[in-house]
């Protein structure tokens, strides 16, 4: 608990720094706590410290966190931990993930948004999503290229239980974390063209980006989320 204390108060100083550096207000930004790493007492404690944002990338890993933390069976902690899935989600997994994680990071393909509309209907509930986008162009790396944003955005209006809030992107591991500062930026401003040149419902408010090796250079790039994992909670096994 010590530990986790500790690293808690060192990433609270060093996103207070960015958005000083950066003239932001801290309050814009939101730490996301990866636990897909960490075993479910970690987890546990994490969010008894007051990490509520949660984020896995896996259903297979994420379900007894899930049912320990938020479940039917948790003690008295119902409703108040927001999950985030910031994983590739598979079509068929959609409904054991809808209605469970709040916000969804990796809206990529419309086989996708199909399957998450369909299951949100059925719960008569709006699903916040972020659209991936490859920025970096990897090979390895899941979302859409930039410049199919555009037209994505626009098809995602036949999936009325969809919110787009905005864009995620992962960058490419850098030694020197500066090295990222161009694929956040990016990112930032295919947001801004997007809310300029899309006839949106909602605008584009949102940007997770922004990792343990990288976070700070996200925040004064705009991240609106930043997603920690060993750097905030550890990583174990």
């Amino acid at each position: 608990m010590t530990q986790l204390t500790d690293r808690m108060q060192e990433v609270e100083r060093r996103i207070a720094e960015a958005c000083e550096r950066s003239g932001r207000k801290r309050d814009d930004v939101h730490v996301i706590a990866v636990t897909k790493y960490v075993s479910l007492q970690t987890a546990e404690e994490a969010y008894r410290l007051g990490l509520h944002h949660l984020g896995e990338n896996r259903w297979q890993d994420a379900q007894r966190k899930w049912e320990a933390i938020s479940g039917p069976e948790a003690e008295g902690q119902n409703g108040q931990a927001v999950w985030h899935f910031i994983g590739s989600l598979q079509t068929n997994k959609a409904k054991d993930v809808i209605g469970k994680f709040t916000y969804i990071h990796s809206l990529d393909r419309l086989s996708l948004a199909q399957a998450i509309n369909k299951q949100a209907s059925q719960l008569a509930i709006k699903v916040p999503c972020f659209i991936q986008v490859n920025i970096s162009g990897e090979d390895s790396k899941h979302g859409l290229p930039p410049e199919q944003v555009r037209d994505f955005l626009a098809e995602l209006r036949n999936y009325p239980h969809l919110q787009p809030v905005g864009l995620m992107t992962m960058a490419p591991y850098e030694t020197e974390a500066q090295a990222t500062r161009p694929i956040f930026r990016a990112l930032r401003q295919l947001r801004d063209e997007l809310n300029e040149q899309v006839a949106l419902e909602q605008p584009l408010t949102e940007l997770s980006m922004g990792m343990s090796n990288d976070f700070e250079v996200a925040i004064e790039e705009g991240a609106t989320w930043i997603r920690l994992g060993t750097i905030l909670v550890g990583k174990e096994g």
